[in-house]
């Protein structure tokens, strides 16, 4: 008998992660992602009866999180609790540019970019599809100098 777990006996390789989204209103979830956040198009199929887009968001990562954590992160990008179980982080290289351009395509900002502990510059909104999302731009080493864990540079103050 080995004493070896199920994943070194049966190794599993997952491929991709798809987020599926059901989106009331299809046609204004598919501008606003495709379109406005610009994630290229992959595929598009149909029923009789409905319609799937898939989109391309460059590489996937699944970041679980406890409730505890939870709430510091919403607690540096926001300011107070927010998000449900499920927010989707997209990574750009402007999230200042990209939230102003998101909020005049229809997203509502929940928070303005704000510089946190982790060295990146994070914004918060409610989007299509009920989707809660964070933009972050990476700010590179030394960014984050004088940031300490648990305190955060509101970019609103900061400025």
């Amino acid at each position: 008998m080995s004493d070896a777990g199920p994943a070194e006996q049966h190794p599993v390789r997952v491929h991709e992660l798809r987020l599926v989204v059901t989106a009331a209103d299809y046609d204004e979830a598919l501008r606003f992602y495709r379109d406005e956040l610009g994630l290229p198009e992959r595929g598009a199929f149909s029923s009789p009866d409905g319609r799937v887009t898939i989109l391309d968001a460059g590489r996937a990562t699944l970041e679980l999180t406890d409730p505890n954590h939870a709430e510091f992160i919403d607690e540096v990008e926001v300011g107070r609790r927010v998000a449900g179980h499920i927010r989707v982080a997209f990574q750009v290289d402007d999230s200042k540019a990209v939230t102003a351009r998101l909020a005049a395509a229809g997203a509502e900002v929940v928070a303005e970019p704000t510089r946190t502990p982790w060295n990146s510059l994070n914004s918060r909104l409610e989007a299509p599809g009920a989707l809660q999302l964070t933009l972050f731009t990476e700010l590179g080493d030394g960014a984050g100098e004088g940031v300490s864990e648990g305190v955060s540079e509101r970019s609103d103050q900061a400025e």
